[in-house]
């Protein structure tokens, strides 16, 4: 009996020693080539990246997965409760593996071996994450083991709360869910601090399998399963029976996540992304979760946008009709071959239409749904036949003049028109841009790039180079203001010729008119945009000058010293122009355009702020009524103020008496800007502003090309700017242009700039440096001489021939 024992232990004993043996080189086999579980520590699941408006409002998402990311000290007890409780209620006592479970599970796969049934893993959370995050969903021993191996590494590693947040972040809860936060949002139109008890329940029942507890195709199992979870947290202590029993009671419904409110400003949006890849990269914008806040002003967009396009939409019907859509047989089939046509894809808010009938009165129309509609002849007398150099043909008679019978053309309801009633349309072939700024730091509040993003991703605002022509010209002007000229400085507008150099032959630049108006001051220069002005001025005060004060201002980087350059034939993008004028508003100081104002990661740290002034002053500090910090003024002074002050004074002139004066009689506001045409009318600018805000336009086709005879800055881009205006200002209150220091006012006669007399009707404030203002004794004019050689007839006084600087 006793050697029978003996044998029985020493039977135990080697057993004992082959079985730990066995399992450690079971564990040495399936360790070997595990993945790096370390990576955990450091790694972030891909999170969608929101960019937003000024106000907060959505403009975009760009993301691999739509999976928002919620730090575990963000997310509400209720909700880590239910998952724990629902899925591994030992979590923060187990070292990763639950013994008792696995053995549990064991015994429910044997008994369902007889019924085909598929196994159970009895797996706790650290081994769902390290299946989910390293290893393969397949159903075998080998990869039970390996996951437990895992979890046993990963919980050395790792801290439990990290675990968990890497869990409740990364499972999938079906709908397209990756993570609780996007499941809450998906199944309930919910936060996750706003899910009842029921709701979290139901959301910590899927993990195990989302399609076999499907709200809709599967909802008594769904209930069955969310109920079993309010009785495990009801085991576990975390709820109260009386809020279980209510939770019960709750019918299952899911609610459609309502789409969120997005900002249409396409052209801005994309910007947004391509600075955000450059800044940051790929795997940061797809993947990394920021929220990126720009400088866009809804408001100001959608103004700017239907602004922009009525205008091209009016400039374009000035010039004719370019034709149908296509044309379709009026046979049986005609509905379903309208409905096959592809609409234009800057169609809009427009609709695509079959011509039926030709009247006397009007063209009736068929659309894809059977309703019909009709085309007065009055919304089509527009269409007279574009012809070659924008000519166009004979006016419209009658609606066969414009239309056949199968045309398909695009159409707008006319408002007011009563039912059925629609205007004939066409996309424009122009191009253009418009930009709204802050000229004070520089933010970008609206952008459009061009008619329709849908149609063309050039963007117009930043990527076109352009020439300004007279729009240029105030840089001009403050170079002249900076070198001894006043408002009231008198230059010849007369003939002028100059000798370019050997084999280049001679330059004979002339006015918009073909008038001279002889001897005029600077500031009706610039109202009446006197290119012969300008080239006197550019020529004495040198063109080196000139061409520091555009790099100065950053309309361009590097510009030739050439005569022409004065008019505005070096090219620049609007956005650059733009900011320039923003310069002169915000007192002679520079400021670079920017579309963020800041980033942050997933965590909520600001990670980019485009305003780098530290204030201390301003971190955790609550509002009760104290002064706002100061912060240091950085922006670096490029013109002096007093210079800058009697710019915009002479281009608020622009506006009253100048190439812009509709401005003035159509907006009674304190307005500025200039005009800009470029030659054979291929450009067509207009750059104006407010005491706080700068809107840049131009119009012209992106091949160049003439825009027909008179379509100046003043014909195409003026009207844009005047619609902008009259709604971005329609509620905001009349600030006039600040006046800094240094500066005295005199009243002047508007036409000869010098001193007014008493009851003078005509008369001017003029803005002139202490020291500086007129008076007939010294007032002299230049008259074109070259600088180099002196003045041609030496001292002269006005009324006098006109020789040189006198």
């Amino acid at each position: 009996m006793l050697r029978f024992v003996l044998y029985l232990l020493v039977a135990a004993v080697v057993l004992a020693i082959v079985g730990t043996g066995g399992a450690l080189y079971a564990i040495y086999h399936f360790a070997r080539g595990l993945p790096d579980y370390q990576q955990l520590a450091v790694y972030e699941p891909p999170t969608v990246t929101r960019v937003h408006a000024a106000d907060g409002r959505l403009l975009a998402e760009y993301a691999v997965e739509k999976r928002v990311f919620v730090p575990l000290a963000a997310m509400p007890k209720r909700v880590v409760q239910a998952f724990l409780s629902a899925e591994d209620r030992y979590f923060f006592e187990h070292p990763g593996v639950n013994v008792l479970s696995i053995v549990r599970a064991g015994i429910q796969n044997l008994r369902g071996i007889s019924e085909n049934k598929r196994p159970v893993g009895g797996s706790t959370i650290t081994q769902q994450v390290a299946k989910n995050f390293l290893l393969t969903n397949e159903v075998t021993i080998e990869r039970k083991i390996k996951e437990a191996i895992l979890a046993f590494r990963i919980e050395k590693a790792l801290t439990k709360e990290r675990i968990l947040e890497l869990y409740l972040n990364e499972i999938y809860l079906g709908f397209g869910s990756y993570g609780v936060a996007a499941a809450a949002l998906n199944y309930f139109n919910r936060s996750l601090d706003e899910l009842t008890l029921a709701e979290t329940a139901f959301l910590a029942a899927l993990p195990k399998a989302p399609t076999n507890y499907h709200p809709i195709r599967r909802a008594l199992a769904a209930k069955a399963r969310r109920d079993w979870v309010i009785e495990q947290m009801i085991e576990d202590g975390v709820i109260t029976a009386t809020a279980a029993n209510a939770a019960k009671a709750e019918p299952l419904e899911v609610r459609q996540r309502s789409e969120a409110e997005i900002v249409r400003a396409d052209y801005f949006t994309e910007e947004v992304r391509r600075s955000v890849l450059a800044r940051f990269g790929d795997k940061q914008l797809y993947e990394g979760g920021l929220s990126v806040w720009t400088t866009l002003d809804p408001r100001l967009q959608a103004i700017a946008t239907e602004s922009f396009r009525n205008g091209l939409e009016i400039y374009d019907r000035r010039h004719g009709w370019r034709g149908p859509v296509t044309r379709i047989p009026l046979d049986r089939q005609w509905q379903t071959r309208l409905s096959e046509v592809e609409p234009p894809k800057a169609i809009g808010r427009w609709y695509l239409a079959a011509v039926l009938d030709l009247r006397d009165n009007g063209a009736e129309l068929g659309f894809a749904n059977g309703t019909r509609g009709f085309i007065p002849l009055a919304e089509m007398t527009w269409a007279r036949p574009r012809l070659e150099g924008l000519k166009l043909g004979n006016r419209v008679q009658h609606p066969r003049d414009v239309l056949a019978l199968g045309d398909v053309v695009m159409v707008e309801p006319v408002p007011g028109g009563g039912a059925g009633a629609f205007a004939l349309r066409q996309i424009p072939d122009v191009g253009g841009a418009l930009v709204a700024l802050d000229p004070h730091t520089g933010r970008v509040l609206a952008m459009v790039g061009g008619y329709d993003y849908a149609d063309s991703q050039f963007n117009r605002v930043t990527q076109a180079k352009r020439q300004p022509g007279s729009a240029f010209k105030p840089i001009v002007y403050l170079a002249a203001l900076d070198n001894g000229f006043t408002p009231s400085s008198l230059v010849l507008d007369g003939p002028i010729v100059i000798d370019q150099g050997p084999g280049l032959g001679k330059w004979r630049p002339s006015n918009y008119s073909p008038e001279f108006y002889g001897p005029s001051t600077l500031r009706l220069g610039i109202e009446k945009s006197r290119n012969l002005m300008t080239i006197r001025l550019a020529r004495f005060i040198g063109m080196d000058k000139v061409s520091d004060y555009a790099k100065r201002l950053g309309v361009v980087d590097e510009m030739p010293q050439l005569m022409s350059m004065a008019l505005g034939a070096s090219e620049t993008t609007l956005l650059r122009l733009a900011t320039a004028y923003g310069v002169m508003v915000n007192g002679g100081k520079r400021v670079q355009p920017t579309i963020i104002d800041r980033i942050q990661d997933r965590r909520g740290r600001t990670i980019y702020r485009h305003d780098e002034r530290a204030c201390a002053a301003c971190q955790n500090v609550a509002w009760r009524g104290q002064a706002e910090p100061e912060l240091p003024d950085q922006r670096q002074q490029v013109i002096e103020p007093q210079t800058a002050y009697q710019m915009v004074s002479m281009l608020e002139g622009v506006v009253h008496r100048g190439t812009g004066a509709r401005i003035a009689r159509e907006v009674p506001k304190a307005l500025a800007g200039k005009t800009g045409t470029t030659n054979e009318f291929h450009d067509a600018w207009f750059i104006g502003f407010t005491p706080d805000l700068v809107v840049g336009i131009y119009v012209g086709y992106d091949q160049p090309k003439s825009l027909g005879s008179s379509e100046s800055g003043s014909a195409v881009s003026v009207p844009i700017f005047i619609d902008f205006m009259r709604d971005a200002l329609a509620d905001a209150p009349n600030i006039p242009f600040r006046i800094p220091p240094g500066v005295r006012l005199v009243r002047v006669e508007a036409a000869t700039g010098l001193p007014a007399r008493p009851g003078d009707r005509s008369a001017i404030l003029e803005a002139f440096r202490p020291g500086t203002e007129p008076s007939v004794e010294n007032r002299v004019v230049l008259d074109g001489s070259d600088p180099r050689d002196g003045p041609a007839l030496g001292p002269t006084r006005v009324g006098g021939s006109t020789g040189g600087l006198y």
